[in-house]
């Protein structure tokens, strides 16, 4: 027989399984199909180590980063995933992800959900350099997606290279290296019929 917290841990398990089952209107990087936020959550985590010496001098904890990035979305088991140029469904994103949070988090004994609200929190607050360097990599990995699919989504949902720019400006003052990599891309995207300008 389990104890409770045992138990408690497996649940939040078995439920966040299901982060498997919501899918982004990002494509695989070979443009197959839509990738699931499972998917999505565990490359940025992935990025976000690999591409930290490209952070600039600023000293930031990894681990807790990559912490943030693997539940940033769990929230979007009860919430779905807004598409981010989807400015409605912006209109009570917060409130319907506070709601799924204090659900799903609350799942877990009282130490670990208290850790993964203040995780996801801070994520959403954007206050420390941990929560800016993992909304980068939020910002980074699905452009790199779309350009690498020739603008699969992009052209989709007509988005245009103005509005790109818009969404990774604080990307210039958080990792310079690495917003000069995206901006060349979207340029180059919008060169090559990706992207419109």
């Amino acid at each position: 027989m389990l104890n409770e917290r045992l138990e408690r841990q497996i649940a939040f398990m078995r439920e966040v399984d299901k982060l498997k089952t919501i899918f982004r209107q990002t494509y695989l990087m070979d443009a197959s199909r839509h990738e699931n936020d499972a998917e999505h959550s565990w490359h940025i985590a992935l990025m976000a180590w690999l591409l930290e010496e490209h952070r600039g001098p600023e000293k930031v904890d990894v681990l807790r980063v990559m912490k943030m990035l693997l539940i940033h979305d769990v929230v979007e088991i009860d919430a779905g995933d807004t598409f981010a140029y989807d400015v409605q469904g912006h209109e009570d994103k917060l409130e319907r992800e506070m709601k799924a949070a204090n659900r799903i988090f609350g799942m877990l004994p009282p130490d670990q959900s208290a850790e993964m609200m203040e995780l996801w929190l801070e994520f959403e607050r954007r206050e420390t350099v941990e929560a800016r360097y993992a909304a980068a990599m939020d910002r980074i990995q699905p452009l790199l997606h779309n350009y690498y699919t020739e603008g699969k989504a992009w052209r989709e949902h007509q988005v245009t290279s103005g509005r790109v720019l818009e969404r990774i400006r604080f990307l210039e003052k958080e990792v310079p290296e690495l917003y000069g990599l995206v901006t060349g891309l979207v340029h180059d995207a919008v060169a090559k019929g990706y992207l419109l300008p």
